[in-house]
């Protein structure tokens, strides 16, 4: 198996933001979608810990069973290197979450691999846009 700092790529894989574009859209205007996907792909890839973004997004921990869980278990397992995830930072003073826009499978799966393995990801600031 590789190691943990040769799990991620540098770059999101291309269709990582349209998917991120999608999910956004759901709980933002599609105006601003645009311009914090845009800040998404200039964004610089950077490293946290699997449990603390979990933590931060107040999203439940997906079972190992789960069919893309397992497809991201057994990259990492076979070393193949994953996309960073994208993420757009939440605000402890409103009590608004931090948001996963793409990856949300693959920190499981880190998770369940390494609760403290570094994660690459892009995060930006929902305001102001």
């Amino acid at each position: 198996m590789a190691d943990r700092k040769d799990l991620w790529k540098d770059r999101p894989e291309k269709h990582d933001f349209p998917a991120a574009n999608e999910y956004l859209t759901l709980l933002l205007e599609e105006n601003i979608t645009r311009k914090l996907v845009a800040r998404l792909r200039r964004a610089p890839s950077i490293r946290r810990k699997a449990k603390d973004i979990l933590r931060a997004s107040h999203l439940p921990i997906l079972e190992r069973a789960n069919p893309h869980v397992a497809a991201e278990l057994k990259k990492i397992k076979n070393g193949k290197a994953l996309s960073p995830v994208l993420l757009v930072r939440g605000n402890a003073e409103t009590g608004l979450a931090l948001i996963v826009a793409d990856g949300y499978h693959r920190i499981c799966a880190s998770w369940h691999k390494d609760e403290n393995m570094p994660i690459a990801c892009r995060i930006v600031s929902l305001g102001p846009i």
